[in-house]
């Protein structure tokens, strides 16, 4: 096992990290970014140190400072969190060269799934059900005509490379084709530095259903269910619970037996999610992220697994610590992304956080690195919090979110909390119905934005 692990990530996910470790006995090196000298991170971590300037390109996205990093203070491993390098497999590389251990899947596994086009043939070929589309990339309008004329429009194009929503383009007849081909391809080149995209049928009505898998890279792997992350925004989620409403456990079972044996004969090591669109009984694979997700503590509180703990555990050679049999969900549970944003418009509103006062009680669980008296610089992602609750069933799940959130104080800043009480009084969240465009949709019924201020 590790002696000293660094934590390559800031703000609610380094903490997260930070306290598997403690309880594993593992000391922990924090890095950050002048503006992060006063992040919570920084305080409970072993030992921190600075690796650069705000700018995350010469911060966090630092290989040779955070390298640097681990030779200094003589950490063993890395736990990359999410975003920032978590899934760069030329990192990963750079690591292991470094007689360094990654605690996430090898530098192959990661190439693998993150192009787009390669992740969904290797699913194809070990039995993982996809969404109708082109076999590879669309060099030209003239093959995306062709190749949209038989799967049928709606066709998304999307980027090889692409994620969060970018890169990717909607035509809902051959006339919006020639503009969604060269807007993703443009958007693409500009975001990713790889101008290669694809089409993908476009699903009317699905929901957006994540399986949780693990491995141990030795040809043993597991699923933990399932989650539903239908509820996005521009593509990014923002409430995520499991297990999915309205799923039977038969299906369940089928399609995270076929996850996990898919993980199983790729020799896949870690934590991953295999993310599928569901619509009319059916599982489409979309793509694979080949890292912890945001949304995994509503697996833990479900199964009550500590994943982050496992990921260390695999990452250090040793067997995973259950097996499927051993594995069996309990209650339901459900997690809301908190942002520093100021509605209706949704914009990044950092500031000093003047009051904090997280929500306690049975089933609630807070993930935050806020404090009352901490400025939240302005040159990172939103994201403020996770508030996750776990109830017997999914009414309970809900009456807890609603006490929560009646509990939780952010004051100086503006905060998402309201969008929260509203959906939470919507009756189609209540039943759990919405497919992946509901959210837009409500948006735009129930959230005007605000009037343009008048021209001097």
């Amino acid at each position: 096992m590790f002696d000293k692990i660094l934590i390559a990530n800031r703000g609610e996910i380094a903490l997260r990290v930070i306290r598997a470790c403690r309880e594993m006995g593992i000391r922990t090196v924090a890095v950050h970014s002048t503006a992060d000298t006063d992040a919570m991170h920084v305080r409970m971590a072993d030992e921190a140190l600075c690796i650069g300037p705000p700018a995350a390109s010469e911060s966090y996205l630092s290989v040779p400072a955070i390298i640097s990093a681990c030779e200094i203070t003589g950490a063993q491993a890395i736990h990359p969190g999410y975003g920032f390098l978590s899934e760069n497999a030329a990192f990963v590389q750079v690591v292991e060269d470094h007689a360094l251990s990654f605690i996430g899947p090898s530098a192959a596994h990661i190439r693998m799934m993150g192009d787009k086009i390669t992740a969904k043939e290797t699913m194809r070929t070990l039995g993982v059900p996809c969404v109708p589309g082109s076999e590879g990339g669309i060099e030209d309008l003239e093959t995306a005509r062709r190749v949209a004329g038989e799967i049928g429009f709606p066709v998304l194009v999307k980027a090889t490379a692409g994620g969060g929503g970018r890169g990717m383009k909607l035509a809902r007849d051959a006339g919006e084709l020639e503009a969604a081909f060269s807007g993703a391809r443009s958007e693409a080149r500009s975001v990713f530095g790889n101008p290669d995209v694809y089409l993908e049928k476009y699903l009317a009505n699905p929901r957006h259903i994540e399986i949780q898998v693990f491995g141990d890279g030795k040809g043993n792997a597991v699923h933990l269910g399932e989650r539903d992350c239908s509820l996005q925004r521009r593509h990014q989620k923002i409430f995520e619970e499991a297990p999915a409403p309205g799923l039977s456990e038969a299906e369940r079972a089928r399609i995270g037996g076929i996850c996990a044996d898919a993980m199983a004969r790729i020799g896949y090591a870690g934590a991953g999610t295999v993310e599928f669109l569901y619509e009319d009984g059916d599982f489409h694979f979309i793509e694979m992220n080949t890292r912890l997700q945001v949304e995994h503590p509503v697996t833990e509180e479900v199964y009550g697994v500590d994943l982050v703990r496992e990921q260390i555990r695999v990452a250090a050679g040793e067997p995973l610590s259950f097996t499927q049999a051993e594995l069996t969900p309990q209650g339901h549970a459900i997690e809301v992304r908190i942002n520093a944003e100021r509605l209706p418009d949704f914009a990044p509103r950092p500031g000093l956080v003047s009051v904090f006062h997280a929500p306690g009680g049975l089933g609630v669980r807070m993930d935050s690195a806020l404090y009352a008296g901490y400025r939240i610089p302005p040159y990172y992602d939103s994201l403020i919090g996770k508030l996750i609750v776990h109830g017997r069933d999914r009414p309970e799940a809900l009456a807890r979110l609603r006490r929560a959130l009646g509990e939780l104080i952010v004051d100086g800043i503006d905060t998402t909390v309201p969008l929260f009480h509203a959906l939470l009084a919507d009756p189609e969240v209540r039943a759990g119905a919405c497919s992946i465009h509901w959210l837009e949709d409500w948006l735009a019924r129930n959230i005007e934005p605000e009037p343009a201020a008048p021209q001097a």
